[in-house]
């Protein structure tokens, strides 16, 4: 199988033992998930289909980051307990997933269930001298990492930039460098807090991911990736803090997703301009909403249209005109190789549409795709 690597920027060859380790960046549940994050975690899904095919073992981890910024700031605006609005979105979050047949994942670990693992992690960093401490805040250094920006290979600036988009306050007088990056903060009264030795606190948002993912799966994860939003400055920062403390590479293939946009604008919770499998699935069968998610390459961005479903319904129906046909084919095979040309479902799709339009039974390649007929 070959995947394009985002840090490496180049299609290579997967690396995959037996058992394949992956870790997807999941939600942040302070609000319903969107259909972007539903095309991250099908391009997941749908490697692992593969792999599994392959006879490969998968394991799969997605966290729940339920402490952060986001997640106490709206928790405070609805009047209500984080964790119960993270149980909330969590169910809701689990329901369109299963609309859209994707597989157990190995892990759903949240970051409230790892503070002892953070802590320890932070104060290897600290203890190391890569990590200072400011009035209860505590930074990760990242003049002590050299190789800071190997995944997204941006300049000074344009990081800049970009931590200053994603909350990274680059503006902070407390750092000793704009793009130093939060590993420990104090708490505000209305926020939860655990007790440190830089006193009581709660993580940053690098942290928990790279403290879940050590926990779960080992110093050296086999896929690593998420929305290609994610790759400065989450992926960068937990590349580094990660390397800096295990002296391990961290992750040997970076998959990031391009994102989905609706009304010509990137699909945001904070402009409102969502889509969400739920409705969609309201509107035709579930299946379709997977098949017109499958038809668009992994890597682009693209933006949702409303046609996409209903011509994801008409290849089901001429899919299904094929189940009574005896006539068998390599249909299955030419799946297989779209999908191991860099997860080409797009590609698989067009086999299988051919297939059907020739009277094969394409049931076997659809199952292959997830989509059962």
């Amino acid at each position: 199988m070959k995947l394009y690597d985002s840090a490496r920027g180049a299609t290579l060859t997967l690396d995959a033992g037996p058992t394949v380790s992956m870790y997807s960046c999941g939600i942040t549940p302070y609000h319903a998930a969107h259909l972007g994050h539903a095309f991250v975690y099908l391009t997941f899904d749908i490697l692992q289909r593969r792999l599994r095919d392959a006879g490969h073992e998968t394991r799969c981890v997605r966290n729940v980051t339920d402490v952060d910024d986001d997640m106490l700031r709206r928790a405070r605006e609805l009047g209500v307990n984080y964790l119960d609005l993270a149980a909330e979105e969590m169910t809701k979050f689990e329901r369109d997933m299963a609309l859209i047949n994707l597989l157990p994942v190995f892990a759903e670990p949240r970051a409230t269930g790892a503070i002892p693992e953070i802590l320890t992690l932070i104060g290897k960093t600290f203890d190391q001298g890569l990590a200072y401490e400011v009035d209860g805040w505590v930074y990760f250094e990242v003049s002590k990492f050299p190789r800071f920006g190997q995944i997204s290979h941006e300049n000074r600036f344009a990081m800049l930039e970009l931590a200053a988009t994603h909350g990274g306050n680059p503006g902070d007088t407390r750092k000793r460098d704009g793009l130093d990056f939060v590993l420990w903060q104090p708490s505000l009264e209305d926020e939860p807090a655990w007790e440190s030795r830089w006193g009581a606190g709660r993580p940053g948002w690098h942290i928990e991911c790279s403290a879940l993912a050590l926990r779960e799966l080992g110093e050296t994860l086999d896929v690593h990736g998420g929305g290609r939003d994610l790759v400065f400055p989450h992926h960068e920062c937990e590349a580094a803090q990660s390397e800096s403390v295990t002296g391990a590479p961290f992750v040997k293939h970076w998959l990031h997703v391009g994102l989905v946009g609706l009304d010509g604008t990137k699909m945001s919770k904070s402009l409102g301009n969502l889509a969400f499998v739920s409705d969609l699935a309201e509107r035709s069968e579930p299946a379709a909403v997977r098949v017109a998610l499958l038809d668009q390459h992994y890597r682009r961005d693209w933006e949702w249209r409303d046609e996409l479903l209903s011509r994801a319904q008409s290849k089901l129906a001429t899919w299904r005109s094929t189940l009574t046909s005896a006539r068998s084919s390599s249909l299955l095979d030419e799946v297989r190789a779209a999908l191991d040309d860099d997860l080409d479902t797009p590609g698989a799709l067009r086999v299988i549409d051919e297939a059907a339009h020739a009277g094969i039974n394409v049931a076997p390649g659809a199952a292959l795709l997830g989509v059962t007929l």
